[in-house]
């Protein structure tokens, strides 16, 4: 399990999007409603449901970065 940020990873964005198993689910009509995932495949929906509380998103760090560095300039100058 994964703690802390997120790293993009191309090749994983590619291949999901072009992978055979999305075709049949989304164009064929074989997709559970929304949230039951617990019933098509528990095991992934609950390691989905502890990597999304526990982890954030790689941007999140820079926007801080960001704020903490315009807050130390500008008071400075004040």
């Amino acid at each position: 399990m994964k703690f802390g940020f997120r790293i993009p990873n191309l090749n994983k964005r590619i291949a999901a999007r072009t992978s055979l198993k999305r075709y049949v689910r989304q164009n064929l009509g074989f997709k559970a409603p929304r949230g039951m995932g617990w019933i098509t495949n528990p095991k992934k929906a609950l390691y989905n449901r502890v990597y999304n509380r526990t982890s954030s998103g790689c941007m999140l760090f820079l926007i801080v970065l960001i704020g903490m560095t315009c807050v130390l300039i500008f008071g400075l100058f004040l």
